[in-house]
């Protein structure tokens, strides 16, 4: 029954997530294309509801993936950096003024994709020579890398201008703003190859979950597996995370509260996870814009003040 509630209340807040916001709209205009209401449900509203959803789904999978892979409930691609690489990169673009088009995409963008994308190779690398501590090293080297990646931020505010550290500001704060179905779209594709291929390795995950050594003596190439996981969901964060900036701890809260209401295998869970987070990422923006402020409030301190407890709660209950 708790289960039946609780997916009801996110599907209703999905369903009425579009009618937030700081213009009041009229349902019987929506059937007027020419009217203001129409045009700011189904281009802006609409289309952000369905961005939210997609890129909930892909931080849920990838900590679902992360905690999975590493056995260990405080891996997820924030803690280990990966966002702070991206947004490194986004203010090296800000800061150099390379221009708002780069071969057609946006400079932010494209170096906040690199950046997040050359941490995940770094911590790959780094990786082998961890041996036996791999997953309690791997999270401190994570960490490290955030620390040095927000020094060397620091570094591109110290030189940069009042308007090049506004909008650094903005993209390290988080927004689900868009225009438009293009990212939407991108996004949502991005999503369901993500989970069509963590699904197809569903087996072989719940075994590297367990054990990577009993996960050899089965057959299951574990090295490979869990390079190409890794790959998928570090492209699919890294492209998220270009368009978006970094969004903090959906991959750590959700996977936690979807295996509380179901304890069951990995395998099990997957899909739930993919909806959940998807749910509880619109609800969290939904919160940003109903809450009456003077300009909208960033989504990324909205899953920071959820997730920050959590994550300290993690952790002792780790220690006890």
């Amino acid at each position: 029954m708790t289960r039946a509630l609780i997916w009801f209340g996110l599907l209703s807040m999905l369903v009425i997530s579009p009618f937030f916001g700081a213009v009041n709209l009229h349902l019987l205009d929506l059937f007027h294309a020419e009217s203001l209401s129409a045009q700011i449900f189904y281009d802006l509203r609409l289309p952000r509801v369905f961005f939210s959803f997609f890129a909930g789904s892909i931080l849920a999978l990838s900590g679902l993936l992360f905690q999975t892979l590493f056995r260990n409930p405080l891996m997820t691609p924030y803690t280990l950096g990966v966002s702070s690489g991206a947004t490194l990169g986004a203010g090296v673009a800000i800061k150099l003024g390379v221009g708002s088009i780069l071969f057609g995409i946006e400079a932010v963008g494209l170096f906040g994709f690199f950046g997040a994308i050359l941490t995940i190779f770094l911590l790959l690398y780094l990786s082998r020579f961890l041996r036996g501590s791999q997953q309690s090293s791997l999270l401190l080297l994570g960490i490290a890398l955030s620390l040095f990646y927000t020094s060397l931020l620091m570094l591109v505010f110290y030189l940069g201008n009042t308007i090049q550290n506004d909008m650094l500001i903005r993209f390290t704060m988080g927004s689900l703003s868009i225009i438009g179905w293009d990212e939407p779209l991108l996004l949502g594709i991005t999503a369901l190859l993500l989970t069509l291929a963590i699904y197809a390795y569903r087996f072989e995950l719940q075994l590297l979950g367990v054990s990577e050594e009993g996960a050899k003596l089965k057959g299951v190439e574990s090295k490979k597996v869990t390079l190409w996981l890794l790959l998928i969901a570090s492209l699919a964060i890294g492209l998220l995370v270009s368009i978006s900036g970094p969004i903090g701890f959906i991959g750590l809260v959700v996977p936690h509260i979807v295996t509380k209401l179901y304890p069951f295998t990995v395998e099990k869970r997957i899909i739930k996870t993919a909806l959940f987070g998807g749910f509880f990422l619109v609800l969290c923006d939904t919160i940003t814009r109903a809450i009456p402020t003077q300009s909208e409030l960033p989504i990324g301190i909205i899953t920071v003040i959820i997730g920050g407890p959590f994550f300290t709660y993690l952790i002792i209950s780790r220690v006890r």
